[in-house]
């Protein structure tokens, strides 16, 4: 009787669409809330929004992410500000893509893509640096470092327009 019902299961399922992909020739799109792999903004003029709190290697339950700050100059200048992140570092191997470290960062700086192919050959590979986690400024602006006018950047986060 068993062997009935089991043939009966088969029957009934051998004639519905299919739900496999063919991966990589397929690809399904991924979800809107996915955690994928982290980018680095830049603003619209080309800085960078990262300014070396570390408030997201503090969130990280993992202890994936390494930052070390530095001073900010006007000949010299990555994000507005007094200070940039001349150091960020994540650890892949580490990460649990819990998205803490977006949400703790006060300029939006890191945040999780949709981007979820990652491959490293060795551990060394896994540790993507600031360099490999940046985005490239919009074309026609200058990337980092900038020189700018004394005075021109004093805050850390940037007066936004009212979109009103």
């Amino acid at each position: 009787m068993n062997v009935l019902r089991g043939f009966a299961t088969t029957l009934k399922y051998l004639f519905e669409d299919k739900v496999t992909v063919q991966y990589p020739e397929e690809e399904r799109p991924v979800r809107e809330r996915f955690k994928g792999r982290h980018a680095l903004k830049r603003y619209d003029n080309g800085l960078e929004k990262c300014i070396g709190c570390a408030l997201c290697a503090a969130a990280c339950p993992a202890d994936a992410i390494w930052v070390e700050a530095a001073e900010n100059t006007d000949e010299e200048r990555y994000s507005p500000g007094e200070r940039y992140a001349k150091t960020y570092e994540i650890n892949m191997m580490r990460c649990i893509f819990c998205g803490y470290c977006e949400d703790a960062c006060p300029t939006e700086a890191i945040v999780l893509e949709h981007e979820y192919r990652l491959t490293f050959a060795d551990r060394r590979d896994s540790i993507y640096t600031k360099e490999m986690l940046i985005d490239p400024p919009p074309p026609g602006v200058p990337g980092t470092p900038q020189q700018t006018e004394p005075g021109r950047y004093t805050r850390s986060i940037p007066e936004m327009k009212d979109p009103l």
